[in-house]
């Protein structure tokens, strides 16, 4: 490969797959620098590691894997040091012209839902529903058996179920009107 060539991959990659692994990374890490620099790092990782992609493999699973391995290294690392969890920021601030807005409504009841969702099924859900990679990408991605995948996603859509965020207004007045007589 010339020089030429890696500039105009590189360039191809980002314009493909960067806007939506920073929104991805936001769903995960809850911050949107800390997405955009977790971000950065994988497509550096990515770009470095590129030859280890098989011509069989397909690019988005392999990314998202390298994207959330980066994630989860930045929770490891900054979580018991920090609280990422701002209230302040929305996920329509890192919305693109290019993205799938109707993946995930924007509302800060399913990202306070979200962000209540430990970190292994936060990540397949925003995978899954985000992302729109299916169940056999999602364990490339994440590196588990596809059962894993499946069973990550049916605890992860439970308790988003029984989220009190995202409860119908009506059961949540009837919970907020019990709790008060009680």
């Amino acid at each position: 490969m010339d020089g030429s060539t890696d500039v105009s991959d590189l360039q191809a990659w980002l314009e493909e797959g960067y806007p939506q692994s920073v929104r991805t990374a936001f769903l995960i890490l809850g911050n949107r620098l800390d997405a955009e620099d977790a971000v950065q790092e994988a497509f550096l990782r990515a770009w470095k590691f590129r030859d280890s992609l098989s011509k069989e493999s397909s690019f988005r699973p392999w990314l998202y894997r390298v994207v959330v391995n980066t994630c989860n290294s930045t929770l490891r690392q900054e979580i018991p040091h920090r609280d990422r969890r701002s209230g302040d920021e929305n996920l329509a601030e890192v919305s693109v012209v290019d993205d799938i807005p109707a993946r995930i409504a924007l509302s800060n009841d399913i990202m306070s839902a979200l962000r209540d969702l430990p970190v292994h099924l936060r990540v397949v859900i925003v995978l899954r529903y985000y992302a729109d990679l299916s169940e056999r990408e999602i364990a490339i991605a994440i590196g588990r058996q596809p059962g894993t995948v499946k069973s990550r996603l049916n605890e992860a859509r439970r308790r988003l179920a029984e989220h009190p965020a995202l409860r119908p207004e009506t059961t949540r007045d009837s919970t907020t009107t019990r709790e008060a007589t009680q």
